[in-house]
């Protein structure tokens, strides 16, 4: 019977990492769906474009919650049960799957980094700190909340490695899940390129948003001029509000 429990924690941390939590907060505390805006993604950054600070947090923490929850159960009671320090990484693959391809919504997700982030704390306090550091850096001085998250999937392996026997015991299967993080990220770079121009175009229409003129000639003109080779769905967001 032990054999199959394993499989049924990697099934219970999918489903938790399936709760897409900036879908759900946003529509408990009644802001627009963050899959109709912005970027699209489903995720902390998104909400708060919507301008509530607070429902982002919230998102931000919940989804972080379904990486960490999942590895430190297997950590701290899993051993009775038969799962090992494997169960540990497949669990923590499963919930990044799980906000990935929600089952529950539809298998559109977003992007993951707030669940990679958890199940890095859950596996050491220490490795999650520094890899929650790096984002921190990269996005304070990039501004671009994607590139510091691919810059973070390339850093948490090679942290985990160089603390091996300092600060902690660099396990193959945990070391592998972060592999597979990093290899997913590395492999999409186009999803994060996507994303860094959502970003940027997102900039230019909080200007946008900030102009206040009655010259209707004047305001056609900086559309045409801000519009440019914009997204499409950046110029409808631009034409709705014109």
């Amino acid at each position: 019977m032990q054999a199959l429990n394993p499989a049924l924690a990697a099934l219970a941390a999918y489903l938790l990492g399936s709760l897409a939590f900036a879908v759900i907060v946003s529509r408990l505390m009644g802001l627009s769906d963050p899959r109709t805006f912005g970027s699209g993604n489903p995720g902390a950054t998104n909400v708060l474009r919507s301008g509530s600070k607070p429902a982002a947090l919230i998102t931000l923490l919940l989804d972080a919650c379904k990486g960490l929850v999942p590895v430190l159960l297997v950590r701290q009671f899993g051993a009775p049960w038969g799962l090992d320090e494997g169960t540990v990484g497949l669990v923590a693959v499963s919930a990044f799957l799980g906000h990935l391809f929600p089952v529950f919504f539809r298998f559109q997700g977003g992007k993951g980094v707030a669940t990679f982030l958890g199940a890095v704390f859950g596996i050491d306090l220490f490795l999650g700190l520094a890899t929650g550091v790096t984002w921190l850096i990269i996005a304070y001085f990039f501004r671009y909340s994607s590139l510091a998250s691919l810059v973070s999937a390339v850093f948490a392996p090679a942290y985990f490695l160089l603390g091996d026997g300092v600060a902690w015991s660099a396990r193959p299967p945990v070391l592998g899940a972060l592999e597979w993080q990093l290899l997913h990220d590395v492999a999409e770079p186009g999803r994060y390129v996507e994303q860094i121009l959502d970003e940027s175009w997102t900039e230019h229409l909080r200007r946008f948003d900030r102009w206040t003129t009655t010259d209707m000639q004047l305001r056609e003109q900086r559309l045409a001029l801000h519009l440019g080779d914009a997204p499409p769905k950046v110029t409808r967001y631009v034409v709705e509000r014109t």
